[in-house]
């Protein structure tokens, strides 16, 4: 069965996007069969990807609330082993629209239950936000992934992100577990940014992950490009760097299956 993971912090403008579309992409470039699962109403990992919103017949709006199969609505890309469940402008209605669904924190869950057989991994970008789609990707998980800009505001909040993943855990999803911290627009010559580094490291000596991405014009431009930076630059700082954290995540993975 696949694992699924979302990319989580109610903060905007701290990579998660970024992360959780690089991943996808080297993960699939190692060999895994990937979905990535856009559940972010902006729809900016559908974007990233090079998929016009406007042309959509079928999203993950329409797999939560009409009940179509998952299978039939996602769309295979490059590398190979790649797949997107696309989102667009109506999942915004959803967090309201959900509110009326039998076991509406689950709805994702149930979604995804029949189709983990056909990937090695799912991960889900979750929107800038704690609301009911947060929560369904939550509970639909089995790991959290959590990016965090080396900068001061970038704290705070953190506290209710994770009293928000206890609260699933406790109450919903009892398989819930932080896979792990990642550092994000890294400058390394800022010491402001080393300083939130070290405090991260306090709370998180575990599930830090000790790669670390740095601020890349590269990495900006690539989603106006439509493409993962492994097919924009896969040379630039930002790609070794998603890379690096890629086969990182990968030797967590076996050692968590040996």
């Amino acid at each position: 069965m696949g694992r699924v993971i979302c990319f989580s912090n109610q903060k905007g403008g701290v990579g998660k996007t970024t992360t959780c579309v690089n991943m996808a992409a080297y993960l699939a470039e190692a060999g895994r069969r990937v979905l990535l699962v856009d559940l972010d109403p902006q729809g900016n990992a559908t974007t990233a990807l090079g998929v016009s919103k406007a042309g959509l017949k079928k999203s993950v709006y329409s797999v939560l609330l009409d009940g179509e199969d998952i299978k039939g609505t996602v769309l295979p890309l490059k590398p190979d082993g790649f797949f997107l469940l696309p989102s667009d402008i109506n999942l915004a209605g959803a967090e309201v629209e959900l509110v009326y669904k039998k076991n509406r924190e689950r709805v994702l869950r149930t979604a995804l239950e029949p189709c983990r057989g056909s990937f090695d991994v799912i991960l889900v970008d979750c929107p800038p936000s704690l609301g009911l789609l947060t929560i369904n990707a939550l509970a639909a998980s089995d790991g959290v992934i959590i990016p965090i800009q080396s900068e001061y505001f970038a704290l705070e909040g953190l506290a209710q992100l994770m009293n928000t993943v206890t609260l699933v855990r406790q109450h919903i999803n009892k398989g819930l577990r932080l896979e792990g911290v990642v550092l994000t627009m890294y400058d390394g010559r800022a010491k402001i940014s080393k300083e939130i580094a070290a405090e991260i490291r306090k709370y998180f000596p575990k599930r830090l992950y000790e790669t670390v991405i740095p601020r890349n014009i590269r990495l900006a431009e690539a989603p106006s490009h439509g493409k993962p930076i492994l097919l924009y630059d896969p040379k630039c700082a930002g790609a070794k760097a998603y890379a690096l954290l890629c086969e990182e995540f990968i030797k967590k993975e076996e050692r968590k299956g040996e």
